[in-house]
This record gives structure tokens, C-alpha cells and sequence, in this order.
């Protein structure tokens, strides 16, 4: 059974869902754009430390808060620690951020032009842990190179598979077949997204809903069918390699839209930086993000 006070705030909120869950390989790009080259760790254990401070420093900052961000998205490591001595799910629903966490393992070499996410064996005993930890909800990532209408409808299933099991289990589904905006057929991989994700939701038994984060389509509101989809709890859009600018910008002209950016929100953050230049600078990229997501509401 969802938190009632928390599915209100995702569905019906205005704001953005932020995206702290850079995992293993992502890590070390993270930290880079941070400020910390990767001779400012040794091994695995102290990576994680450090990006763990910098998670712990953003969403204890006084500009993080329910007031403009619905959710956060975390990692499995970062579910699993403190901040400010409390629990990071406590710590942000008591600053009524609603924390969502990423439960794939990572992306299977591409086949049919795209990368489905490997086997996830302990995926029920994950699912326990966050649900008792107080997450609402949970985000996997597949990737679509080009539109190949086999492979897209493999990834829409296999993401849709996973998603009953999360619902299963109480939890929200975030569902993200991440188009490459890279793509040299961007735009016809969002059109047979559009139909695969329609087809999956059609067939969602009644009382069942998930939600989608999808990249910025090539064709402003193609997806304004998915938004008003009653299977859909909310759509919201990643910022797929687009700078805070570009991202936002691009967001703006989507119906419905809302964001749930990383590297559009954690872009121009130093390590280097005093608390108040940290807090003013994640503050802009907050503001900037909140506007985009709500210039064009439905």
C-alpha cells in the first residue's frame, strides 16, 4: 500500500523529482564533475565515501527541500547510510522529499540496438529493504540506441515485467527506457517508444500504475498522451546528456513534463566551494529546474 501523503505530493505536486543515484560506473565521472579528480580516492569503499558526502551535502543544504523537490532518487549504498545522523529515506521525507531508490544492476551489451538491464536475482530482498527503510518507490534504466522496433518492445516488456513485481512489493515504479538523444534516429525511437509504452500500459490490470522517465522527445508533447494515460502516475524526463540550459529549456515545451534531472542539477557544484556558495549555486540550478517543470502544466 502506497503512503498516501506521498503518492499525493508525486502525482498532483508541483516540482521535480531529483536524480542522486550515480552508481559504480558513473561514479567516478561524478566525482570529476565535482571537483575530485580519482586520485582523491584509493579504492572502491572510499569512491563511495565520497560520494556519499556529496549526496548527504546536497540534500542537507536549506534549498532541498519539498517545497520545490517532489522526490530523490537514490543509490543503493546511499539508501543505506546517514546523513545528519538519521537514515537518508528519514532525513529527506522529514524534508518532505519523497525518496525513491535505483534498483537495476546496469545494461546488457546491446543487442537489436539497445541494452536491456542485466539479471537481478536479489531484486525481492531489495525491494523488502527499501520498503521498510520508508522508500516509496523505485527507478530501473534501459537504453535504446536506435529504433529497432524488436529491441524497443523487448525493453518495454522486460521494464514492465519488473515493474509488477515492484508493485508487488508496494512500491512505485519508475519505468525508464532511456532514449539516446546521440541517437541518428532520435526521433523515430520516441515514436515506437510511444506506441510499445502505450501497449504496455493498455494492458496494466485496473488499480495498477507506474510511472515514466523518459528522455526529452525530438517532438515537443509527443508524449502528452502517455501524461494523461490513467495507468501513468506521472511522467518525468531526464536530462540525457543536455546541459541545465538545454534541459530545461527543451522541458519547457513538453505538456505535463516534469524533471528528474542528475547531471542538469549537479552540474555547476565544486567540492571546493563553501557551504554558502554550495547552497546558493544548487539553489539557481533548483529554481531553474522548478520552472521548467511547471511552465507547462496540466
Amino acid at each position: 500500500m502506497h503512503d498516501p501523503i506521498m503518492m499525493a505530493q508525486i502525482v498532483g505536486g508541483a516540482g521535480f523529482i531529483a536524480a542522486l543515484d550515480q552508481s559504480g560506473g558513473s561514479t567516478p565521472k561524478a566525482l570529476k564533475g565535482y571537483g575530485l579528480e580519482e586520485d582523491a580516492w584509493s579504492t572502491e569503499d572510499e569512491m563511495f565515501d565520497l560520494i556519499h558526502q556529496m549526496r548527504s551535502r546536497i540534500v542537507t543544504a536549506p534549498c532541498f527541500s519539498g517545497q520545490k523537490v517532489l522526490g530523490a532518487i537514490l543509490f543503493e549504498k546511499t539508501m543505506d547510510g546517514d546523513a545528519d545522523g538519521k537514515p537518508l529515506p528519514t532525513l529527506l521525507w522529514e524534508r518532505g522529499v519523497v525518496p525513491f531508490l535505483k534498483i537495476d544492476k546496469g545494461l546488457e551489451d546491446e543487442a537489436d540496438g539497445v541494452q536491456l538491464m542485466k539479471p537481478n536475482p536479489g531484486l525481492e530482498d531489495l525491494l523488502d529493504r527499501a520498503k521498510a527503510k520508508g522508500v516509496f518507490g523505485t527507478k530501473m534504466r534501459s537504453v535504446i540506441n536506435s529504433a529497432n522496433e524488436k529491441g524497443i518492445a523487448a525493453i518495454v516488456d522486460q521494464q514492465f515485467e519488473v515493474a509488477n513485481r515492484i508493485i508487488d512489493k508496494g512500491l512505485m515504479p519508475i519505468v525508464e527506457p532511456e532514449v539516446n538523444i546521440k541517437s541518428d534516429t532520435r526521433a523515430e525511437c520516441d515514436k515506437i517508444l510511444l506506441k510499445e509504452l502505450t501497449r504496455a500500459l493498455d494492458a496494466l490490470p485496473d488499480g495498477r500504475r507506474v510511472m515514466l522517465k523518459l528522455s526529452i522527445p525530438a517532438t515537443p508533447d509527443l508524449y502528452a498522451p502517455l501524461v494523461a494515460h490513467p495507468r501513468v502516475a506521472r511522467v518525468v524526463a531526464l536530462s540525457g546528456g543536455f546541459s541545465q540550459d538545454e534541459a530545461c529549456a527543451n522541458l519547457a515545451k513538453n505538456r505535463g513534463m516534469i524533471a528528474s534531472f542528475s547531471r542538469g542539477l549537479l552540474q555547476d557544484l565544486r567540492h571546493q566551494m563553501n557551504d554558502g556558495e554550495f547552497d546558493r549555486t544548487l539553489s539557481g540550478a533548483i529554481d531553474q529546474i522548478y520552472s521548467a517543470s511547471v511552465a507547462n502544466g496540466v
